[in-house]
Order: structure tokens, then C-alpha cells, then sequence
């Protein structure tokens, strides 16, 4: 058996912030798309956030809304305080930009204000993928400002924290690339794996599809029902193996399934790999995450099975491994809340980096429970 005493070892050695502290002065914050799921999220964190002041919150859907009338978890916070409709000039001259859009949206925005602004951090998938060819056939449509693309560090702080440091445009990974990449990772990087034919089977809460109603979201829709969509085709694959090349150099392959089930948050992914050489055990899966992430505060690499309650509402991701020596294959897990780690939370943890504060500031390691 592995020693979980090894693994608590490893995990709890994850205390070192980044360097700096929040400025004396809090850096002026715009919300681009305050109004959906991840804009409310940011405005959650942004109310307790030392070093961030909200000056703007833009919801054209909403606009005029008040913010606690649309979420009254947000009423002490924001008492009167209304959505306001989107315009350059009113945004320009904020230190931090944070992007809550549908895809598409941001490539018409971000243009606009890039030179503008000090740093933008765009939640959504315009600015992810390096290759502008791959989004008419991921996401069926070409890339309106490719230009942009090299200019724009992908946000996934725990294998691209140096990119991230100082960059004007960040695009925040997205919620179920994240949970696979972060969980994938330290399996190639150690050479446990082999990087062609990996399998993701991801289940996610509902939240992850966005504010606005839909048929394949409504309650009755939802309620009692496990669905796989995007089969083969689903635009989070190209992200997955980007950024597993980038951060390990092995080019991966990956089929990627989703699955809807009926709760609000989280993702929780299984990921198989086959062996890269015989006699690879639990033991030697579960070191080399702990190992990998050994620095990492928000990482905890554990011998224990995770579960998406335990991670609501916090920044934190939990993984697991195993061997199975009957099929000999590999077993990583991973869950994260998608609205926090896996968007809005993520997206707070680049902005800390991006603007030399500690990258702990305004995030919770710990989760919600019961």
C-alpha cells in the first residue's frame, strides 16, 4: 500500500505564497459580463479581495438590474448597486479587467481595451488556443483578432505561473481542461503514461452552462438525468492537449467526454492512461502528483477518493491515483468547483500573479460543507 503519511508530507509543504503583498492602494477592477454565473462569482471574491476595488460591472442583459436583485447572496455587499451596460471609455483606465463573456464576445471587446487597460483576464475560450485554425473547426467560426493570440498567457497558474507574471491578456483555462490537464500532467511529465489514446470521462454540474436558460438545462430536463454531449467533437479537447504539450513536451491524444448531471457545482474527472513501462504501481502514481504539485497551495494530492462537495466553493483541486494490476491501466481523478477553481476563482489567482500580489490573496483553500 502507498503511505498516505508520504502524501500528507508532500501536500502540506504547499504554503509558500508568491511574493508581494496587496497595494496600498487597491487596483481598480472592471467586470466585463458581470451578470452570468462567473461574473457573480468574481463579484463574491472581489468583495472580499484586500488589494481589488470594484469600479465598474457591466450586464447588458441586465443592465439597470440591481446586483441584488439578480443575486441577493450579493446584497450586503453591493447594496444599490446596478448592472451597467457596456462601454470602452467607461472601462479604459482600470487597472484589472476581468472578461465574463459568451465565446465570441471577448474578440470584440478585448481589442478595444487592451491598450487601455492594465492587465485583462478573459474567462472565456477566445484567447486559449495558440493555432487560430483550430477554432473554425472547434469552434465554427474564424478567429476575428489572431494577432492577439501570441500576446495571451494561458491561465493555468500551476503549470504556467512565469507566463502568466506580468502579462497584459490572460485567458483563464477552462473549467473541464483544467480539471483534466491538472490531473494529467504530473502522469506524463513523470513518464507513468503514455501520451496517445488518453481517456477523460468528466461529469459537471450545471452551472457550467452559463446563466441563461436552455433546453437542455432546465429543471425538468436535469432533474433525475446523466447526459454525455459534445461526443468526440467537444470544444475543450484542442485545450486539453495544448496544454498538456506545453507543460510536459509530449504531444497527447485525448478523447474527451463530458457528462451533465443534476447538481449546481463541480467537476470531477476520471482520466485513463495505459502504462509507459511495466511494474508502475499506486505507489509510484500517487508520488509523483504529490511530488509534482508539492508546492502548490492550492493542490491537495491525497490517498482518498475526491469529491466535488469537498472543494465547493474553494480554489482548491483534489487528486487522486491509482493501478489497476488487473487491466494495467492508470486511474487519475480530479474535482475542482467550475465556478471557482474552473473560472472565477482561477481567474483571481492570475490576476494575484499578473499584479505581484500574493497569489493566495482572496481565495479560500477550504470548502463548504455539509
Amino acid at each position: 500500500m502507498y503511505d498516505s503519511a508520504m502524501v500528507t508530507a508532500a501536500t502540506e509543504q504547499s504554503t509558500t505564497p508568491a511574493p508581494g503583498s496587496p497595494p496600498a492602494t487597491p487596483l481598480s477592477v472592471a467586470i466585463v459580463g458581470a451578470s452570468g454565473y462567473t461574473g457573480a462569482e468574481l463579484l463574491r471574491l472581489l468583495a472580499g479581495h484586500p488589494g481589488f476595488e470594484l469600479t465598474v460591472a457591466t450586464g447588458d442583459s441586465m443592465a439597470g438590474t440591481r446586483i441584488a436583485d439578480l443575486y441577493p447572496s450579493l446584497a450586503l455587499a453591493y447594496g444599490d448597486r446596478v448592472f451597467d451596460a457596456y462601454a470602452p471609455d467607461a472601462v479604459a483606465g482600470a487597472d484589472l479587467v476581468f472578461c465574463g463573456l459568451p465565446h465570441g464576445v471577448s474578440m470584440g471587446v478585448v481589442p478595444e481595451l487592451i491598450d487601455r487597460v492594465g492587465t485583462i483576464v478573459d474567462l472565456g475560450s477566445d484567447f486559449r488556443l495558440l493555432d487560430p485554425g483550430l477554432y473554425p473547426t472547434w469552434y465554427g467560426a474564424e478567429h476575428t483578432c489572431p494577432e492577439l493570440l501570441e500576446r495571451s498567457a494561458y491561465g493555468l497558474p500551476e503549470l504556467f505561473r512565469d507566463d502568466i507574471a506580468g502579462a497584459d491578456l490572460i485567458a483563464a483555462t477552462g473549467c473541464n481542461a483544467a480539471t483534466a490537464t491538472l490531473t494529467l500532467a504530473p502522469l506524463l511529465a513523470a513518464g507513468l503514461i503514455e501520451p496517445d489514446g488518453l481517456v477523460v470521462n468528466l461529469i459537471t454540474g450545471v452551472s457550467g452552462a452559463g446563466r441563461p436558460p436552455k433546453p437542455n438545462t432546465t429543471f425538468c430536463t436535469v432533474d433525475e438525468n446523466v447526459t454525455a454531449y459534445g461526443l468526440l467533437t467537444h470544444r475543450h479537447t484542442p485545450e486539453i492537449e495544448q496544454a498538456l504539450l506545453q507543460s510536459t513536451g509530449r504531444a497527447a491524444s485525448v478523447l474527451f467526454t463530458p457528462h451533465l448531471v443534476p447538481t449546481n457545482r463541480g467537476i470531477l474527472a476520471s482520466c485513463y492512461g495505459r502504462p509507459a513501462e511495466p511494474g508502475i504501481t499506486t505507489d509510484d502514481v500517487v508520488k509523483a502528483m504529490a511530488d509534482f504539485y508539492a508546492d502548490e497551495p492550492f493542490v491537495l494530492v491525497d490517498e482518498r477518493s475526491p469529491e466535488t462537495k469537498a472543494v465547493t466553493g474553494s480554489n482548491a483541486v483534489h487528486l487522486t491515483g491509482r493501478v489497476d494490476p488487473r487491466t494495467g491501466l492508470v486511474l487519475g481523478i480530479g474535482v475542482l468547483d467550475n465556478l471557482m477553481k474552473g473560472a472565477s476563482g482561477m481567474a483571481v489567482q492570475c490576476a494575484n500573479i499578473a499584479t505581484g500580489q500574493p497569489e493566495t490573496t482572496g481565495l479560500a483553500t477550504v470548502g463548504l460543507y455539509p
